[in-house]
């Protein structure tokens, strides 16, 4: 007997997944535990793995957006499946269409806002074939009452997707005036799973009451600190970077002040023993955040290394939802761009974002005499909710002192 391949939950809250590509064809054998296939979610693009060993029989989603739990290949475990699978008609990945009406020739019915859905879930051509359409597709079609039927799909062999149902007009809205013919060249770039989950949660952000505290840094012995670590590197290791540094001070200075290393819930507070800090990455697809776990209890050379490895792993689209996810803090570093100071969009459910600007010499007054020293601007953005501005404010006082004496970090 074969073996269902189902569409996995991947993370909380994931309803579907994208299937890219792949990496095994039919009638190829698989062990447990081996990459069977690509999947992007709303977070990364990861591999998914066999949960058993054996010969891939039959894909029946060759790829595009599925709906978690749906079948989308088969496998035989060694039983014999195989054989009569060249017998059999392989099972569709979707629930099989209802009974056609009684009526020979009718004409499938468009949905009408308010209807029971049956359809966008039953729609067949007018030939009798069934439409193809991903079964979020089905359900988006159902909510808006689109016709499946009236639909061009955009998806493999022409598969109805997503996009295409949440672009078609509503029946009974009022059709498009035409606009004026244009000779500029519009390059439209289509939202990843990624792109869209960006956008999903800093509109979620946005609507949290924040406010900003900012602090000049004087970097001189961090920076003093930087170059006897990489003098004493190893040749091959990883060299650290100031924001290395900064995810270790950081880390120190959350678990001094919990109130800042929490999560926001809605109805709790969670304040956190140990310092979980993301890295914002700007990735192929889109801004991706890391996490550099317990940055509290590591040393700046761990974190340099764990960091190279995060970092590379974001920009080759290799990351998995472990590296993503239970971060407590945030760090958003555009210092390398040349930026001095900026405010940094909140990464929920974290109730505060530190926002770190360029080191630059400026003049600075010592003890009555104007000096010049390496300074950084950091700006703090907390969530009112779950933060007080005394509690951002003590975070930030302990965080420069960590930076300007090192050995207190210690």
């Amino acid at each position: 007997m074969a073996t269902d391949v189902k569409l996995p939950r991947l993370g909380q809250g994931m309803e579907s997944g994208t299937i890219v590509r792949w990496l095994k064809a039919e009638g190829d054998s698989v062990r447990k535990s081996e990459p069977l296939y690509e999947l992007d979610t709303d977070k990364v693009t990861q591999e998914v793995e066999s949960d058993i060993d054996g010969v891939l029989l039959k894909i029946l989603v060759a790829e595009g957006e599925v709906e978690v739990g749906s079948t989308i290949a088969l496998i035989d475990g060694g039983d014999g499946a195989a054989a009569a699978l060249s017998t059999a008609e392989p099972s569709p990945a979707e629930p099989a269409p209802e009974p056609a009406p009684a009526t020979r020739g009718a004409e499938p019915q468009a949905l009408a806002p308010g209807g029971n859905g049956a359809a966008a879930r039953s729609a067949v051509t007018p030939g009798g074939g069934r439409i193809k359409a991903s079964p979020l597709a089905r359900r988006i079609a159902r909510e808006r009452g689109v016709d499946l039927a009236a639909l061009a799909g955009t998806g493999p062999d022409g598969r109805i997707v997503a996009e295409d149902v949440e672009t078609a007009p509503v029946a009974g809205a009022p059709a498009p005036t035409a606009a004026p013919v244009s000779v500029d060249e519009v390059e439209v770039v289509g939202l990843t799973s990624t792109r869209k989950t960006i956008a999903r949660r800093l509109t979620e952000a946005w609507a949290a009451p924040v406010f900003q505290l900012g602090v000049s840094i004087d970097m001189t012995e961090a920076l003093h600190l930087r170059e006897q670590l990489v003098a004493r590197l190893a040749e091959g290791d990883v060299k650290p970077t100031v924001n290395d540094l900064l995810t270790r001070f950081v880390g120190v200075a959350l678990v001094r002040n919990r109130a800042v290393n929490a999560t926001f819930t809605g109805d709790e507070i969670h304040r956190h023993a140990s310092a979980h800090v993301g890295i914002a990455v700007a990735a192929p697809n889109g801004l991706v955040v890391p996490v550099v776990r317990d940055a509290d209890r590591r040393s700046v050379q761990e974190i340099a290394r764990t960091r190279a490895d995060l970092v590379g792993r974001a920009r080759d689209g290799k990351l998995t939802r472990d590296d993503l996810d239970g971060g407590t803090f945030t760090i958003s570093n555009l210092g390398m761009f040349g930026v001095d100071e900026f405010v940094a969009v909140l990464n929920p459910p974290q109730v505060a974002i530190l926002a770190v600007g360029a080191v630059k010499p400026t003049p600075v007054v010592v003890e009555g005499e104007v000096d010049v020293a390496p300074m950084m601007h950091a700006t703090l953005t907390c969530d009112h909710r779950a933060i007080d501005g005394a509690d951002g404010a003590e975070f930030l006082r302990t965080l420069v002192a960590l930076v300007e004496q090192p050995a207190l970090a210690l």
